[in-house]
C-alpha cells in the first residue's frame, strides 16, 4: 500500500450496518510512500495509522472522478 499527502484513507466497515471510515493522509511517515500515515479524520482528530487489509487508498486523481 502507498499514499501521498493528500490521499484519502478508506477503512470499511467490518459488520452489517457499519459505515466507512473515510481519513486524509496528511503525512507519510514510511520510506516512498509506504505507511504508516499521520491522517485527519472528517471530525478534526489525528492518528497515526498503519493500514490494514480492510483499508484502501483513494489517490488524489481517482477521487474526482
Amino acid at each position: 500500500m502507498r499514499a501521498s499527502k493528500g490521499d484519502r484513507l478508506v477503512q470499511h466497515g467490518r459488520v452489517v450496518g457499519q459505515h466507512d471510515q473515510v481519513s486524509e493522509v496528511v503525512e507519510v511517515m514510511g520510506q516512498e510512500g509506504n505507511p504508516p500515515y499521520r491522517v485527519r479524520f472528517q471530525d478534526g482528530h489525528e492518528a497515526i495509522m498503519s493500514p490494514g487489509p480492510d483499508c484502501q487508498v483513494e489517490h488524489r486523481g481517482e477521487q474526482q472522478r
